[in-house]
C-alpha cells in the first residue's frame, strides 16, 4: 500500500469513527478563535474553553481586548500556563486586529503569521475552521499519529510533518481529518499510555501497530 492509499484509507475509516469531529476549542466569533489556539499552547483545550469564558465576557470584542491592561490579562489567562507571553501575544495581536485590519481577521495565510503569537499550526486552523480552505493542522497529535500509522516517516518537525501530508492528503479533507486525529490521539492512540490497539479502527493497516 503506497502512502498515497493509505492516507485515502485512513481518512475514511477516521470518518466513519468520527463523524462529527470538529475543533475542540469554543468559540463564535473568529478572533476568539485565534485568542483560544495562542492559549492552548501547552495546554488543554477543556481549561482554554473554561478560561476564556471569563476573560470574553470581561473583554467582548477586539476593541476591548487591544485596549486592555496586559496585566489583567496575564492573570486571568495565568491558568493557561506561560501567562505573560500569552498575555503579551494576544495584546499585541489584538492592537494589529484594530489598527490593521479594521478588527477582523485576515483570510490570507501569509498575513496570519505576522500576527504576533501565529504561527503555521494557528494559521492553518484559522484558514480550516474560519474560512474553510484547505489546511493541515500539525499539533501533537498529528505529528504523533502520522508517525505511528505510517503516514510520514520519523519526522517530528511540525513543519515538515505539515509538508510530508500535503503530498498525499486531499486538501479539501486535510482539515476535518487533522481534527479527527485529535479525537483518536485522545480517546485511543493516545500519548501518555500505552496506544489501545485492540480497540483501533486503523489497527490493521498502521505500521507502527501500538510500537513506537
Amino acid at each position: 500500500m503506497t502512502k498515497e492509499e493509505l492516507a485515502l484509507e485512513v481518512i475514511e475509516r477516521l470518518k466513519e469513527e468520527y463523524p462529527d469531529a470538529g475543533c475542540t476549542l469554543d468559540y463564535d466569533q473568529a478572533w476568539k478563535l485565534l485568542v483560544s489556539v495562542r492559549l492552548a499552547a501547552q495546554c488543554t483545550d477543556a481549561r482554554v474553553n473554561v478560561v476564556t469564558e471569563g476573560l470574553f465576557e470581561k473583554y467582548p470584542s477586539v476593541d476591548a481586548l487591544a485596549e486592555a491592561n496586559e496585566a489583567d490579562i496575564e492573570e486571568i489567562v495565568r491558568p493557561c500556563g506561560l501567562g505573560r507571553s500569552k498575555a503579551r501575544d494576544i495584546c499585541a495581536c489584538m492592537k494589529m486586529l484594530k489598527n490593521e485590519y479594521n478588527g477582523k481577521i485576515p483570510c490570507d495565510f501569509n498575513a496570519l503569521l505576522k500576527l504576533p503569537g501565529v504561527g503555521r499550526k494557528s494559521a492553518n486552523l484559522i484558514m480550516g475552521d474560519v474560512f474553510g480552505e484547505p489546511a493541515i493542522v500539525t499539533d501533537t497529535h498529528c505529528i504523533r499519529l502520522a508517525n505511528r500509522i505510517g503516514l510520514v516517516d520519523g519526522i517530528k518537525e511540525p513543519k515538515k510533518v505539515e509538508m510530508a501530508l500535503w503530498k498525499i492528503i486531499p486538501p479539501k479533507e486535510g482539515s476535518d481529518f487533522c481534527h479527527r486525529l485529535v479525537y483518536h490521539g485522545r480517546e485511543v492512540c493516545t500519548a501518555r499510555t500505552h496506544p489501545h490497539c485492540e480497540r483501533c479502527c486503523l489497527a490493521d493497516i498502521c505500521k507502527k501497530q501500538g510500537v513506537e
